[in-house]
């Protein structure tokens, strides 16, 4: 049985590994884990060091709140130390900008990987890129308080930490732009009945029912649920034809490892 052990801490974020789980911790409550550039990097460097053994990765945020998204000292002239302001970007060159947005996104693309299954285990507010950080994970576990809403468009922006297609992939196109353009909070039982969460709980049974899902995520061989999860998040892309082909492929070689054949 393997120890507990702490990989990083750093910037607002805790990395734990527990075996064949990863538990990322969002650790500012005080600021209602509030993000910054420093933050998107740390939850980068997270998703680097993962060790093979891990299968499901937690998120979860200390505190009241999941995350209260960007830190409004962003909008400042300064910025924060040590990082150009968002107004200094936007006076650089488009590929400047292009290149400093998609770094950012760096911190919200590896939660869905093929060989993990992420849940975001959301209490309180999940605003603005928090609502976005909630999104890049597979499955979200909400307590009872939970509010979700994208507030980018009050600010004069858009979200751009790769919410969007997941959104509309989840509550479908209408209901996606009117939560984005009003930019109204999604309650908990709102979140349930829409697709946003896979489950509601109170908020004193969360880490239970996480752990629960984690185990029973856990239950099946970890071959067949990449298998699986890879099938699943192909077929909006594939016709009805092609998604039978990827289906073939896919059991062909679950049963080939099963029967102990190599390819």
């Amino acid at each position: 049985m393997t120890a507990r052990k702490t990989l990083l801490d750093q910037d607002g974020v805790r990395l734990d590994v527990d075996d064949a789980v990863a538990t990322v911790t969002l650790t500012k409550p005080a600021k209602r884990n509030a993000q910054s550039p420093a933050l998107w990097r740390a939850l980068t460097e997270a998703g680097r060091l993962l060790p093979g053994s891990v299968r499901v990765v937690v998120l979860r945020g200390e505190g009241k709140s999941f995350s209260a998204g960007l830190d409004r000292q962003a909008f400042t002239p300064e910025g924060f130390d040590g990082e150009p302001s968002f107004l200094d970007l936007a006076r650089g060159s488009d590929a400047a900008l292009d290149a400093e947005i998609s770094a950012y996104q760096e911190a919200f693309t590896w939660w869905r990987r093929p060989d993990l299954v992420s849940i975001a285990a959301v209490q309180g507010h999940a605003i603005g890129a928090g609502f976005q950080l909630a999104l890049a994970c597979d499955l979200r576990v909400c307590a009872d308080d939970a509010q979700f809403a994208m507030r980018e468009t009050s600010l004069g922006l858009v979200p751009d930490l790769t919410g969007t297609q997941p959104l509309v992939a989840l509550v479908g196109y209408a209901r996606a732009l009117e939560i984005c353009a009003t930019g109204r909070f999604v309650g908990a039982a709102e979140a349930e009945r829409t697709g946003l969460a896979n489950l509601v709980v109170p908020l004193a049974e969360l880490d239970a029912a996480t752990t629960d899902l984690t185990a029973a995520l856990l239950a099946a061989p970890r071959d067949a649920v990449v298998e699986t999860k890879a099938l699943l998040q192909g077929a909006a892309g594939r016709t009805y034809d092609e998604q039978r082909a990827a289906e073939r492929a896919a059991q062909a070689r679950r049963l080939r490892d099963l029967a102990g054949i190599g390819e």
